[in-house]
């Protein structure tokens, strides 16, 4: 890597339905050089030597022992999510890879979307909004929403 040069980055696409976020990518083409996998593939042999990190988004880009055998310079791999189920780890470290990942990233939003869908099933709402729909002849009213008391139900996450 000459000075001045951000280090490269390989990573499946930007945009489209497998690809890094276009927001992100933007971030990320601030402190690197991305290179996607049909650009890597294009021209394997100058490309090989550059690459220093590959970024897994969404558990795609699959990590196998040719890629990695490919890639001589390759330092980490930098797993967006926060499980590594989906990634080989005897493999890549027997390559001396580091592999890091983002364990507490979706913990918040995760408990607050599980108390949302306890609420909402408590409470009846996704009934009730399709009751609203089909008109005024069917009836939703304060009794569909107070049958379960939640006042003294302890929640556990």
């Amino acid at each position: 890597m000459a000075e001045g040069e951000l280090p490269a980055v390989l990573i499946l696409d930007i945009g489209g339905t497998h690809g890094v976020l276009e927001d992100l990518a933007a971030l990320l083409k601030k402190h690197f050089h991305l290179i996607t996998m049909k650009e890597f593939l294009g021209n394997k042999e100058e490309m090989r030597k550059k690459i220093k990190s590959v970024f897994v988004f969404e558990c795609r880009l699959t990590i196998d022992c040719e890629l990695l055998e490919s890639l001589p310079n390759l330092e980490v791999i930098a797993n967006s999510g926060v499980g590594v189920d989906h990634l080989d780890l005897k493999m890549i470290l027997s390559f001396g890879v580091k592999v890091t990942n983002n364990p507490h990233v979706v913990v918040d939003p995760t408990a607050d979307t599980g108390m949302a869908l306890m609420l909402a099933s408590a409470r009846r709402l996704v009934e009730g909004n399709v009751l609203n729909f089909l008109g005024p002849s069917y009836f939703f009213g304060i009794t569909h929403f107070c049958c379960n008391n939640l006042s003294e139900t302890i929640f556990g996450m």
